[in-house]
């Protein structure tokens, strides 16, 4: 699919960018859809309410997976809003996991999630990158077959028809990968189903947890999957297996797999949580920054829902100053439906914020462009950004306009 085959040549967008007045625009540049995890229970309901919200940049950006790139990308042409193709990976850091050094999994050292931002669709990867991909996804899966293998045999344990199974998962509640979430979901919804009164699903519940009562809401669905993912599949839990090494890649294994697909690699923040309390990467940002551009990194992105405007906006503006692609999102990877349109836990993002956002994906959708046209697009060569970043953000808005008008 060359969604840009009808666009004019480089030369002429250049040209036509340099005229055109820039409209910020609300941008979501992060969020998961069936394809991995996610609030969504179809691609298209991200659409209808970004219709509602007038989101008019989305980002697709699912864990170790581009399958949903096709649909995406048609849902896009159809709706008129502008698609930013991206990527999500668990990997580590290992110099950190040795000196335990938390990155941006607060509770796991070494353990980073780390992103591609506006890969090529379709994307082509080379042999190795390619089965180096396919070793993840295969390790995770056999995480996750596991995990069903145990769930189902502790609840058949305590009810004979509560067995669940991986196909089953797979085919009733994914669009090709089954997730930790997954499972919870899939617990939860069989027990309300063989147990329709609220007294009845108390009673199952205690005993799936062992005796331990529900503490939360049991009508809540959503406070119901997280506390079933806690109590059965998380650490100590009876359906809890660990992680094999061989699930994770080295960060600069992913950053060569993104570079191959043609995207631009990109570290996620946590930044600050409700304790005002920072990972031990993250809480220098001179030193964040340096540990970066030395693993050749030149974006980041964050999901400001998590975050106050206290310790955003000076974050923001530290590597907005140092010329990083930054980008915002809100994940939508639990249950909850949250709105599409990005805001800070403490309120809107402001003028400021918004602009950064959409010069972000202003230079993400420029890239795009320039690499379906055959060109290298932001990174040169060697994976680092070209000068010109302002020409990006004038080329990426015109690109959007087009493709929006």
């Amino acid at each position: 699919m060359d969604l840009f085959k009808n666009f004019p040549s480089p030369e002429k967008m250049r040209e036509a960018a340099v005229h055109q007045e820039m409209h910020v625009r609300n941008v979501n540049g992060h969020f998961h859809t069936p394809y991995s995890f996610s609030a969504f229970s179809e691609v298209e309901d991200v659409f209808r309410i970004a219709e509602d919200e007038n989101v008019e940049v989305l980002g697709i950006n699912d864990f170790y997976t581009m399958d949903g790139y096709e649909e995406f990308a048609e849902l896009c042409l159809e709706y008129k809003k502008f698609p930013l193709f991206n990527i999500e990976f668990m990997g580590l850091l290992m110099n950190e996991q040795r000196k335990n050094v938390r990155v941006n999994d607060p509770n796991n050292p070494g353990r980073t999630y780390f992103s591609g931002k506006g890969l090529d669709c379709p994307v082509s990867l080379g042999g190795t990158l390619r089965d180096k991909l396919q070793t993840v996804r295969k390790e995770s899966d056999a995480q996750t077959r596991e995990m069903v293998k145990k769930a189902s045999n502790h609840l058949t344990s305590v009810d004979p028809e509560l067995e669940i199974t991986y196909e089953t998962i797979l085919n009733k509640y994914t669009k090709g990968m089954v997730r930790e979430r997954h499972i919870a979901k899939a617990i939860r919804s069989l027990v309300f189903y063989k147990y329709p009164s609220v007294n009845d699903r108390l009673d199952a519940l205690t005993k799936i947890y062992g005796g331990k009562k529900p503490e939360v809401n049991i009508e809540d669905a959503v406070a119901v999957d997280g506390e079933i993912r806690s109590m059965l599949l998380k650490t100590g839990g009876v359906a809890f297996v660990k992680e094999d090494q061989k699930a994770f890649l080295e960060i600069s294994e992913i950053v060569e797999i993104i570079l191959g697909a043609g995207g631009i690699p990109c570290y996620p923040v946590l930044l600050d949580n409700k304790k005002e309390e920072f990972t031990d990467f993250e809480r220098d940002y001179e030193a964040l920054y340096n540990r970066l551009t030395e693993m050749n990194i030149y974006s980041v992105e964050l999901i400001p829902g998590r975050n106050t405007h206290k310790f955003l906006s000076p974050f923001v503006k530290f590597f907005n100053d140092k010329g990083f692609v930054i980008i915002f999102g809100t994940e939508h990877n639990t249950p909850a439906l949250d709105p599409l349109t990005v805001n800070a836990s403490d309120g809107p993002l402001g003028e400021y914020l918004e602009q950064v956002n959409y010069e972000g994906a202003c230079i993400i959708a420029a890239h795009q462009y320039l690499r379906a046209k055959g060109e290298n697009g932001y990174l040169n060569n060697d994976g680092k950004p070209v000068p010109e970043r302002n020409d990006f953000v004038r080329l990426g808005n015109a690109v959007i306009n087009q493709f929006t008008k």
